[in-house]
């Protein structure tokens, strides 16, 4: 999802766009070899394990991937001189803090899939000085699994849904992301939250959907404990895009306008 609109961001730039095919990254000298052999000047690393109760039942996945796989990523940058943009998470937080995140507040993941990719982030500061970790959340694109498409598919099959509202975060929209990480790319190095702005629950989310759809199916409030899943959700995570305003770049428009535009509204 993310790749393919950072692909279309960085279309007036030469562009290497690796896949599984290419090379795995949970193997180290595959991973060297094959970023040795292109010289990147800059390496967006945005693959990921994003299964969130697939990472409780099998956590050593989200460790091999999201954790040794970004060290592996980061070695090889290193060796060539290559900065690296890590792609991770607002899962990295508990979710109890009473206001938005900024960049420099500690983490505390509750669950798997949130400690795997503070442990890539860990890896990533470690390892090399030249670095941008990147956190973001709530994604929606046009290609791969999001929230927005399965509301969508829900309005058309169901007369009732029902939505949390005891999780609230921001939702962002993977091209307006993608755009904001050209913009990064050549700043000081560091942390930055980079996600649209305003935030919302699950519930508020998919009402809002619900009215650019013209829908008439019933949207239900819930909570979290109904659905009985294998892995914790932060309560309120919310990113407060601190280090893009210190740094002189404009904040990513409302999540709401951008919802619209990805609905073709």
């Amino acid at each position: 999802m993310l790749g393919s609109d950072i692909c279309s961001v960085f279309s007036d730039v030469e562009l290497t766009a690796f896949t599984l095919k290419d090379f795995d990254i949970t193997d180290l000298d595959s991973s060297v070899a094959a970023i040795r052999k292109i010289k990147p000047d800059y390496l967006i690393h945005a693959a990921a394990y994003t299964n969130v109760d697939g990472s409780e039942q099998a956590s050593d996945n989200a460790f091999l991937v999201n954790g040794i796989g970004t060290r592996n990523i980061t070695m090889a940058c290193e060796e060539i001189g290559c900065p690296v943009i890590y792609i991770s998470s607002d899962y990295v937080f508990d979710g109890i803090k009473n206001g938005p995140y900024h960049e420099w507040d500690m983490p505390n993941p509750v669950n798997q899939y949130g400690l795997s990719k503070l442990l890539g982030e860990r890896f990533v500061a470690s390892l090399t000085n030249r670095f941008y970790i990147v956190r973001t959340s709530w994604l929606f694109g046009k290609k791969g699994k999001n929230f927005v498409d399965t509301i969508s598919r829900l309005l058309v099959e169901r007369n009732e849904i029902d939505v949390v509202t005891d999780q609230v975060g921001s939702p962002t929209y993977a091209l307006d992301l993608a755009i904001k990480l050209k913009e990064l790319i050549g700043r000081g190095y560091g942390t930055y939250h980079i996600t649209n702005s305003s935030y919302c629950s699950w519930y508020e989310f998919a009402v809002e959907i619900a009215r650019l759809r013209s829908s008439n199916t019933k949207i239900r409030q819930t909570t979290s404990d109904v659905f009985k899943l294998p892995a914790r959700r932060p309560p309120y995570s919310v990113l407060n895009n601190t280090m893009l305003r210190l740094e002189g770049i404009k904040e990513v428009r409302p999540w709401q306008e951008a919802l619209k535009d990805f609905l073709g509204q």
